[in-house]
């Protein structure tokens, strides 16, 4: 029941999309039809969610924010559609746990490496849980940014606007499996690497300016 309240879900936000914010993607020939892989994005409203999920043409699972939906039924329900919740305060080897076992599963996973919404459209540096992420998981990452949902609603704003969206991907990243003894350091260097390519899919010059 759950994969056909997915696609629902998916169809009804890709039509919203496309009538309210002329929702337009490219790159979507970078993601790999079958098996684990990771979808990293840029994060500056709540509208990237659904409107990211529904530019995959795949099930995808979302790593969010644990008080993101402090409703309990809300969340109850939105975790039976593939979103993990996430305490961010810290390294979540309990729901990054949960992530591993869907990319095994061969299910996407996406994963906003800022862990938090922009506050003023700039990208903010990638935090150590990609890292984590992409060193156990050896799954490779395609790098995603989203322009004009910080336009449609910022994180101050209570109202969306109405403003052009586009969804881009790119080229899969690779990463080595990596001895390294401090593995602090090697996370927040993958996340430091997702970044960059998230801000070239952007077209932006420095990883964190966000012209969009």
């Amino acid at each position: 029941m759950s994969r056909v309240i997915y696609w629902v879900l998916w169809a009804f936000f890709r039509l919203l999309g496309g009538l309210l914010f002329r929702l337009r993607t490219e790159g979507g020939q970078f993601i790999p039809k079958k098996g684990g892989v990771i979808v990293a994005a840029n994060h500056a409203s709540y509208f990237d969610i659904p409107l990211l999920g529904c530019a995959i043409r795949r099930r995808v699972v979302f790593l969010g924010r644990a008080n993101l939906f402090p409703n309990r039924l809300l969340s109850w329900v939105l975790q039976g559609l593939g979103w993990i919740p996430l305490k961010t305060h810290r390294l979540d080897r309990q729901a990054f746990g949960v992530a591993l076992e869907h990319l095994k599963s061969g299910i996407p996973v996406v994963i906003f490496p800022e862990g938090t919404r922009t506050e003023d459209g700039l990208l903010q540096p990638g935090r150590p849980g990609i890292g984590y992420l992409v060193e156990e998981s050896q799954c490779q990452v395609i790098p995603a940014y989203i322009s004009g949902t910080f336009k449609v609603l910022p994180i101050q704003a209570k109202w969306p606007r109405l403003f052009p969206v586009s969804v881009s991907f790119g080229k899969s990243i690779r990463f080595s499996k990596n001895e390294a003894t401090n593995k602090k350091q090697e996370y927040e260097q993958i996340g430091r690497t997702v970044m960059e390519h998230i801000a070239q899919v952007g077209d932006i010059s420095s990883p964190y300016y966000d012209r969009a």
